[in-house]
């Protein structure tokens, strides 16, 4: 049958080549996760580093880890890769979720190069699901010798002259419009006072 039509060899061959394009996605795509997680006793990256994680978010719990409680911004990740205390920057599919975050959490099922982000409605973190993401490590747990340079840096530096700023300037307002002199010097010498006038004689008496 398939030698006298052509149609079931055109059926035949699509079908083929369907199952052979299938089989190549799930290959690469198994071979896109395996490459992603390293699995537990990962070496920890350097300051700077740029890395692929694999991102999921979770919405449970009212505290971290850490001792602080949850809120945007916070993520979990394996310790022996992020330290709590790491400042990472991510960036995910879509743009939604890029930002800095920091790893304030830990969690027995977050191993290798996984992220947990927190998310406060559940209904969305069900819909982030598992995500492939690319994160720049800004600083390695609460060592300040772990921060790379750069963005971290510049946000610190920029507070502390803004809070030595603050500082002259409330002192320059508090401070007396002259100073007292200090103790054991001389005192200042008084300005010279302008003298009185002399009495008028009296020239209308008797002449002797």
């Amino acid at each position: 049958m398939l030698s006298r039509s052509l149609w079931p060899k055109l059926l035949l061959a699509l079908v083929v080549a369907g199952g052979v394009v299938w089989l190549y996605e799930v290959t690469v795509l198994d071979s896109r996760w395996a490459a992603i997680d390293d699995g537990p006793g990962a070496a920890a990256p350097a300051p700077g580093s740029r890395m692929m994680f694999s991102a999921t978010a979770y919405c449970k719990g009212t505290q971290t880890a850490s001792g602080v409680n949850v809120r945007a911004g916070i993520a979990a990740a394996d310790p022996d890769l992020l330290p709590v205390g790491s400042v990472i920057q991510l960036d995910a599919p879509g743009g939604r979720y890029d930002g800095v975050y920091t790893v304030m959490d830990t969690g027995p099922l977050v191993q290798g190069r996984r992220l947990d982000l927190y998310m406060w409605s559940c209904h969305e973190a069900l819909r982030f699901g598992r995500t492939p993401v690319r994160i720049v490590v800004l600083r390695l747990g609460w060592n300040p010798a772990h921060s790379a340079p750069g963005l971290v840096d510049t946000l610190f530096r920029r507070r502390e002259r803004a809070a030595r700023a603050a500082a002259a300037a409330a002192a320059e307002s508090d401070s007396p419009p002259s100073a007292a002199p200090a103790p054991g010097s001389p005192p200042e010498p008084s300005p010279p006072q302008p003298a009185a006038p002399a009495a008028p004689s009296d020239t209308t008496g008797p002449q002797r």
